[in-house]
Formats: C-alpha cells, sequence, structure tokens
C-alpha cells in the first residue's frame, strides 16, 4: 500500500472516531451513548484497515472487552491552569511524546477527592490528553494505562452546563500498542497514577 493511501485511510479512522464522540456528545442518556461507544469500536476494531488489531488477529477473540457501565464512575471535573512546564510523556517505543502540563482536573470518585494532570500535546497532532493508570492495571486491565480524553482524535465528552469536563470512566481506553507493539503511544507519568480501582470502561479479556 501507498503512503497516500494509508494516511487516508487513518484520516478515515480519526473521522469516525470523531463522530463516535459527537453522537455520544449529543445523547442525553450516558447508557445509551455508551452502549453505542462500545457498538461501534467494536465494529472498527474489527473491520477497518487501521484497526490496532493486527489484519490476521481480527475477531471476537481480540475484540475490546469491558466492564459493565457504572454510573457511580461518570463524574465532572473542575480544571485549573497548571504550570505549563514542557517534557516528554513516557511512551511504549523508545520514542517520546513532548507535551505541556496544561491543566489539573479535580474531582471525585466513591466520596474521595483526586486529581490528574492534563496536558497539551506539541509534537503529536495538538490536542489536550488525559491518561491514568489505577490500581486494577495488570491484573484486570492494561498494565501501561488507558486513555479518558483525546481531543487530537475528538475523543471528549466534552462539559456539562457549567462549564465543568466531564469525566465518564466507562469510556475509559486502552492506547493501540496494548493491541500491537509496532504503535508507539503516550503513557500515562507518575504523576497521574491513581492508588484506587477504577472497574470501568475497557479492561483486559480473560
Amino acid at each position: 500500500m501507498g503512503v497516500i493511501a494509508e494516511r487516508l485511510e487513518l484520516a478515515g479512522w480519526r473521522r469516525q472516531v470523531s463522530e463516535l464522540y459527537a453522537t455520544a456528545r449529543a445523547e442525553p442518556d450516558p447508557v445509551v451513548a455508551w452502549a453505542h461507544w462500545r457498538e461501534v469500536r467494536d465494529r472498527l476494531f474489527l473491520t477497518h484497515p487501521q484497526s490496532p488489531v493486527p489484519e490476521t488477529e481480527r475477531g471476537d477473540a481480540t475484540a475490546p472487552a469491558y466492564f459493565d457501565y457504572d454510573a457511580a464512575l461518570r463524574t465532572v471535573a473542575d480544571v485549573d491552569e497548571a504550570d505549563g512546564a514542557t517534557f516528554e510523556l513516557p511512551g511504549s517505543t523508545s520514542g517520546h511524546v513532548i507535551a505541556e502540563r496544561a491543566g489539573t482536573v479535580h474531582f471525585a470518585l466513591g466520596g474521595e477527592s483526586l486529581s490528574l494532570s492534563m496536558f497539551w500535546l506539541l509534537d503529536y497532532a495538538g490536542g489536550f490528553f488525559l491518561s491514568f493508570r489505577d490500581a486494577t492495571c495488570g491484573d484486570e486491565t492494561y498494565g501501561a494505562g488507558r486513555y479518558l480524553l483525546d481531543t487530537a482524535k475528538g475523543a471528549d465528552l466534552g462539559a456539562d452546563r457549567d462549564g465543568r469536563l466531564i469525566l465518564d470512566f466507562n469510556f475509559a481506553y486502552q492506547p493501540s500498542c496494548s493491541y500491537d507493539p509496532r504503535w508507539s503511544c503516550p503513557l500515562p507519568p507518575r504523576e497521574n497514577w491513581l492508588t484506587i480501582p477504577i472497574r470501568a470502561g475497557e479492561r483486559l479479556r480473560r
């Protein structure tokens, strides 16, 4: 396949992901939005030429697996401006992604106050990026962590009427490198390692 053809396929993947999240933002029922998100992701992973799953391995056995929806793991966050420090995010390969610590999101889960750093990607495709690790990583979920927001691909759920960022951990998903090491993915820095378990979103297959 020529370079231009492959890049057009990648653009198509990103466009469909962006459209998927636009549909989720427009749906007033979070559970309905999540079910649609799962359905479309499954189809993309099984059939799209830019699926992170190697073509010869695509099938029901390699389709994404998920925890059941848990409404308690949908929340909203206030965002404070961060120090703007620039550094390299850890990566799944030898390459690194340069990012700016743009903001700190403050939220609560299960009555516990938590915070995560939100980054602005400088040398990838721009956009906000929010990833995390939690106490399920390596056992129930991918060991290197999961993604929650990546506006470079349109992967975000927007804000509520008060301007607070919607964080629904039921939409957390594994990076592409979890399916095939040929993908180079930015990973959560240590400051985004949570000590609590978050049993929502994409999980490892048993």
